[in-house]
């Protein structure tokens, strides 16, 4: 049995979810337990988590109560999941999230806690339950050399070290809503822990599919 942990960014659900998109990767979870391999999914909140933050802020509420609501609409996201996958709970621990896992082989959480994004909850998340696989749904096509969306020069890497991952990601420090491919503090985790991860497209869940049954995919982080 194959363990993957699956982390969809809440850029590539929208607010509110598309409900096609959502449907298509429940699909693909379900393919997937047939087939012999557990899934945890972390779902984050993305535009309605940025949302919340950008009115945490006007009221000038401090970083952790902005990083809580944006918790909250994380939660909300894998809440529609849980409710689409047959899953009776989302996990809010570590360790409630890899006792489902073990018990049920599927499992649903948001975020965790304050000061780390649903990217570094994953990357925890796929740690601690000794995973074969994390795999970032973006709303990019993998890793690119600079940020394709300002960097018409940016070209996708298809393969990266540790090291050179790091060194493209993992320079910045957490703040709310941050918005990155994978966020640094996760980068430099994974790094860490020597996770294998590939970040691909998540708009065509397909890309997902590909990367379950080992077939290249986006970017490879290994």
């Amino acid at each position: 049995m194959s363990k993957v942990v699956l982390r969809i960014g809440g850029s590539v659900l929208g607010s509110p979810p598309k409900a096609k998109l959502l449907k298509e990767y429940v699909e693909i979870i379900q393919e997937a337990r047939k087939a012999n391999t557990s899934i945890g999914l972390v779902v984050g909140g993305g535009p309605l988590a940025r949302t919340y933050i950008a009115s945490a802020k006007e009221l000038s509420l401090p970083r952790e109560f902005q990083d809580m609501v944006a918790i909250e609409a994380s939660r909300l996201n894998a809440r529609l999941f849980a409710m689409k996958l047959g899953v009776k709970r989302v996990s809010t621990t570590i360790q409630g999230m890899t006792t489902e896992l073990d018990k049920n082989g599927i499992g649903v959480m948001g975020g965790l806690r304050p000061g780390i994004t649903t990217d570094t909850v994953a990357a925890i998340l796929g740690d601690a339950w000794g995973s074969d696989l994390l795999i970032k749904a973006s709303d990019q096509d993998g890793i690119y050399t600079a940020d394709p969306r300002t960097d018409k020069d940016a070209k996708l890497l298809h393969s990266l070290s540790y090291q050179d991952f790091v060194r493209i990601l993992g320079g910045t420090s957490h703040r709310p809503g941050i918005h990155s491919i994978v966020d640094p503090v996760a980068a430099r985790f994974v790094a860490k822990h020597k996770l294998k991860l590939v970040v691909t497209n998540g708009f065509s869940p397909s890309n997902v599919r590909r990367a379950i049954l080992g077939e290249r995919v986006g970017t490879l982080v290994s």
